[in-house]
């Protein structure tokens, strides 16, 4: 882990088992499918909203999704 990023978070979601952010505004999600995605220059607030939102797949969806550059990494 580098000094920039935060430890991985286990979520409960039927979409998503975990996640991080690090301080470089990339956000790091990992699929149940285990499929792991990273999407750059994602605003602290967009993370934050991620962590509380009741259904994460909706948010993800709605707020994530085909709106940020990703890698695919696994």
């Amino acid at each position: 882990m580098t000094p920039a990023e935060l430890p991985r978070t286990a979520v409960v979601s039927s979409l998503l088992s975990a996640m991080s952010y690090s301080l470089d505004s990339t956000l790091e999600l990992e699929f149940r499918s285990g499929a792991i995605y990273r999407y750059f220059g994602v605003p602290p607030a967009v993370f934050q909203g991620l962590l509380v939102a009741a259904s994460k797949g909706a948010y993800f969806n709605r707020i994530v999704r085909n709106r940020f550059r990703y890698q695919r990494l696994a």
